[in-house]
């Protein structure tokens, strides 16, 4: 593995929402494990997915799924979680950037150019997955330290106002590969709205 290998960088903890059906917040609560996610579009490989310090885009997400048919959430939910972010793939600074280019580079001659494709909507990350799933892998061949925790930003949604540079589900996403970083778990209290 070239490059310098992940370190902590900033603060140790986190809290960080997730989206999800009420029966699996409910389980979770209770003690159960969080459900790795392995779709091969998942923005930041394998994990599971929490919104960093935004409880409504979790549960915004999970009332978005819930409309979906064939989706397992029934009724929206979100539960929040203590995540020790750990050796951080933090893809918002340049040794996390310098470390996905390392596996991009990888996997394109492992692949021999047939490589996957995101999707034009960029919703659909089925390159950036295997391209962090690729970094994983080259770890584990190194012997490094796993990756604990992966941490992105992404802009979607549109404009939030006419020529605005920020959009509406801008977000900081995290995904958790070691269950042991969540350190513990909780129901949010609600925000107090913004009076207009």
């Amino acid at each position: 593995m070239q490059g310098p290998l992940l370190h902590r960088l900033a603060a140790s903890f986190v809290l960080a929402y997730h989206g999800c059906d009420k029966s699996t917040g409910d389980s979770v609560l209770q003690g159960e494990s969080f459900r790795e996610s392995t779709n091969e579009y998942d923005w930041l490989g394998r994990g599971v997915y929490f919104w960093e310090a935004n409880p409504e885009r979790g549960l915004e997400w999970a009332i978005e799924q819930s409309q979906r048919p064939k989706s397992t959430v029934k009724v929206p939910y979100v539960v929040g979680a203590i995540i020790e972010m750990g050796r951080c793939l933090d893809l918002t600074t340049k040794i996390g950037i310098d470390q996905l280019k390392i596996a991009y580079a990888d996997l394109q001659t492992a692949m021999a150019g047939a490589m996957p494709n995101n999707g034009k909507d960029k919703l659909r990350r089925r390159l950036d997955c295997a391209v962090v799933n690729r970094l994983h892998t080259l770890y584990a061949a190194a012997k490094a330290p796993p990756i604990q925790t992966v941490k992105g930003v992404f802009t979607e949604g549109g404009e939030i106002y006419e020529g605005a540079g920020f959009q509406k589900k801008t977000h900081i996403q995290i995904a958790v590969i070691d269950p042991s970083c969540i350190k513990g778990v909780f129901i949010p209290r609600p925000y107090p709205k913004i009076p207009v």
